[in-house]
């Protein structure tokens, strides 16, 4: 059994070895084949990439031989170019030299012609000169005799000679200064017109006269006793320390305040109110309630003053500005209160302004600080232009606002439309009817300085001041004052009212010529 299993263990064995061998043979017979095969696909792929090489060649050499025609052929089409332009531009040298030559032969016939003009000229002046010369000579001797034949110097005559021109032309100055006066007079009223209709329908302000006086009402009379107080104590103190009026008389149950200054008036009516509230009417009571109330109105006057720049939607502004913008609340011009007027004419200006194409809202900042110098005049000296104008320097206001603080009242010529604007709506706001009134004595002399002007006047026969003093008659001798020169007496007479009169608004000039002819048939 033994030798069985090794002799089949050694057959295996045997044959494994032949297999090896044998599948060894098979393997290196098979990799000779791919061997060959492998040979074989690489000489097909030489041979046709020589292939492919050797046609690229062939189209390169093909290319460059295109090629080298091509620029053979452009070679020979630039130098035929360049010999045509080379012959054209030969011709042009040639045409140029010609030109040249006579152009040079017309200016040297020119330049003989001009020296013999100037030889002529030279000639002349000489000749005229000789002329001037004589001629003056001759009006040497003439003006001679007319001196001795009229008895008048040379200065003399042309003196009485200018006098009689100047007479004579005045006449057709004023036909033609009152032709182009009536056609821009029709057309800047049909503008002025439109613009103010359109400033005034968009605006109406409130209307309120200011007094001189404020009722306090009391809930009886026994009241007025402890106002009084003993021995008159404590009304003593209340206008000490008020600065105002107070008149207790048979009213009953009401006491007066007057005084000229609103502020002051307003915060004495609010202390008397919170001291008859209170009922502890005593010197240092009183002392209390006005400080307070001082207090109150000043933080109430810068707040109204920052409500109005916001409404106005004018930009930033100083605090200072503000507060004196609120303190006009407290002051009056004629009866017409200082604030309500400059309101009217801030948005009356910005409507002009924007009708006219200026700023709106520098129109309405210079409206509204135009009189701010009012709310000075009570603690500083000097009048409201001037306060007014410095304080805004004070604080960098734009010139447009300086201006109009100026301009408003004459002392300086309008520079700008906003600044035109501001002085028509002032005048719009002063002179509209009931909005002021002024004290008799200085109307009455306004008035009569009016009629004076008017009255000196050459050739005036009667001049009466009408319609409050917002308009003056002036009536003239027909046969010294004719139409055309009625037009320039008028016109003098408003300047000289401009210059010498204060008013508000404006006057109106009106020259009166009538002429009669009366005959009796008998």
């Amino acid at each position: 059994m033994l030798n069985e299993i090794l002799l089949g263990g050694g057959t295996a064995i045997v044959s494994g070895v032949m297999g090896f061998f044998v599948s060894k043979k098979l393997t290196n017979a098979n990799f000779d084949i791919y061997t060959q095969q492998a040979q074989a696909k690489a000489n097909t792929m030489e041979n046709e990439a020589q292939t492919l090489l050797e046609r690229a060649r062939l189209k390169a050499n093909q290319t460059e031989h295109e090629a080298q025609k091509k620029f053979d052929t452009a070679k020979e089409r630039a130098k035929a170019d360049l010999s045509q332009r080379e012959s054209e531009l030969q011709k042009n040298e040639a045409s140029f030299a010609r030109y040249k030559e006579s152009e040079e032969e017309k200016i040297n016939s020119q330049r003989i012609a001009l020296n013999a003009q100037k030889v002529n000229l030279q000639r002349n002046e000489k000749s005229l000169q000789s002329l001037q010369e004589k001629y003056e000579k001759k009006i040497d001797e003439a003006l001679h005799v007319i001196e001795h034949s009229a008895g008048m110097t040379e200065e003399e005559a042309k003196d009485s000679l200018l006098k009689k021109v100047e007479y004579k032309a005045r006449g057709d100055i004023a036909h033609i200064v009152r032709k182009y006066e009536n056609e821009a007079r029709k057309e800047g009223e049909r503008k002025a017109n439109y613009i103010i209709s359109q400033a005034t329908s968009r605006f109406a302000g409130e209307f309120a006269s200011e007094r001189l006086t404020n009722l306090v009402h009391l809930d009886n009379d026994e009241l007025k006793g402890r106002i009084i107080g003993k021995e008159g104590r404590n009304i003593k103190a209340l206008e000490t320390l008020l600065g105002v009026d107070i008149i207790i008389d048979d009213t009953p149950n009401a006491i007066l305040v007057s005084s000229f200054n609103l502020y002051r008036r307003a915060i004495a009516t609010k202390t008397l109110q919170l001291l008859i509230e209170d009922g502890r009417i005593q010197p240092a009571r009183i002392e209390e309630i006005f400080e307070k109330v001082s207090n109150e109105f000043e933080a109430k006057i810068l707040a109204e003053g920052e409500e109005l720049v916001i409404d106005m939607n004018i930009g930033l502004m100083h605090p200072d500005l503000m507060k004196l913008i609120g303190r006009l609340r407290y002051r009056a011009s004629y009866g017409q209160n200082a604030l309500a007027h400059t309101l009217e004419v801030a948005h009356l200006a910005g409507v002009m302004a924007a009708e006219m194409g200026g700023d709106v809202a520098l129109a309405k900042r210079a409206g509204l600080l135009h009189d701010i110098g009012k709310a000075l005049t009570h603690d500083s000296d000097g009048n409201h232009v001037d306060l007014g104008a410095q304080v805004c320097e004070r604080y960098n206001e734009d010139e447009v606002v300086i201006n109009a603080i100026f301009a408003h009242h004459g002392q300086q010529e309008i520079n700008s439309i906003e600044c035109g604007a501001v002085c028509a709506a002032d005048a719009l706001s002063a002179a509209r009817p009931g909005a002021r009134r002024e004290v008799l004595e200085s109307f009455l002399k306004r008035v009569t300085e009016i009629e004076e002007i008017a009255s000196t006047q050459s050739g005036v026969k009667q001049a009466y001041a009408i319609n409050a003093g917002r308009e003056v008659r002036v009536i003239v001798n027909a046969t010294l004052v004719n139409d055309d020169e009625s037009i320039l007496m008028a016109r003098e007479i408003a300047k000289e009212i401009e210059e010498r009169v204060q008013y508000p608004g404006e006057i109106k000039v009106n020259v009166i010529r009538e002429s009669r002819a009366i005959e009796f048939a008998k």
